[in-house]
């Protein structure tokens, strides 16, 4: 049978997820599901965003039925993912920072961090460093302004070179920062700015983009799931809690992926 996942995310981040996805199981069935009405993510609080995205999951749930659900956002993940488990009985799989493969790799042990400025705050950060980087400097800088810029990127827009390296700026002119050595992507957003990152920080740069790996977990999950029942196939669709901006650019951009035009959730 095939098997469905859904992807969520606030924006366009998780496409980064879906793509890995596609590339490890072609024949997988992927909806993706984004809270446009409320992006970003990472400027609201905590405690409504809980009950937004519990309420939220809840009825796509029930809506699309998926045999599992990727959280391809580090914001929800590492704030929403544990009530998520608590309320339905729908597999989760999350995305949180990838600490501990920078750790892994890192030869000065200083391992750097871009991410929204509330995965940056939170506490959950520093409990990865404690468990899985503990002899490591960990310099994070939360980038409001990367997200939107890797929505217009996402979109076909040219990413302005200038603003890129103001943000790994201020993430390198940090003390201490001329030690970094690598450095993780800790919002799914960033994705799409994988190579403007690559040409704008030092050379030799080791940059980390967790997709594959959140897409090879969620392989291993649904390889574990028992036998489903068998339902009728239906194209993947890409849905939006309002719908986007530049729609028509949006469609240009999602159909290598898979989907058609957004649609309204």
């Amino acid at each position: 049978m095939t098997r469905r996942i859904l992807a969520f995310d606030s924006g366009i981040g998780g496409f980064g997820v879906v793509r890995a996805l596609r590339a490890r199981l072609p024949a997988l069935s992927v909806d993706y599901l984004a809270d446009t009405a409320i992006y970003p993510y990472g400027e609201q609080a905590d405690a409504a965003l809980v009950d937004r995205v519990v309420s939220l999951l809840g009825a796509a749930i029930a809506r699309l039925a998926p045999d599992l659900v990727v959280i391809a956002c580090n914001t929800a993940s590492t704030l929403a993912l544990h009530a998520l488990r608590e309320c339905y009985a729908t597999p989760f799989v999350g995305c949180v920072p990838p600490i501990k493969w920078a750790a892994d790799l890192s030869r000065s042990r200083t391992i750097g961090l871009l991410a929204t400025r509330a995965t940056v705050r939170r506490p959950y950060l520093r409990d990865l460093q404690q468990r899985y980087a503990p002899d490591c400097t960990l310099l994070a800088h939360g980038a409001r302004g990367l997200a939107d810029l890797a929505e217009h990127a996402f979109r076909g827009h040219a990413v302005s070179t200038d603003l890129v390296r103001q943000e790994l700026a201020t993430l390198f002119d940090q003390p201490g920062g001329e030690r970094i050595d690598v450095v993780g992507i800790g919002c799914t957003h960033y994705t799409f700015l994988m190579d403007a990152f690559r040409a704008a920080s030092p050379p030799g740069m080791i940059w980390l983009d967790p997709a594959d790996a959140v897409a090879r977990q969620a392989a291993a999950v649904l390889a574990a799931l028992p036998p489903g029942t068998e339902t009728a196939s239906r194209p993947d669709r890409a849905l939006f809690t309002a719908m986007p901006t530049e729609p028509a650019r949006m469609a240009t951009a999602m159909s290598p992926l898979g989907y058609g035009p957004p649609i309204l959730f």
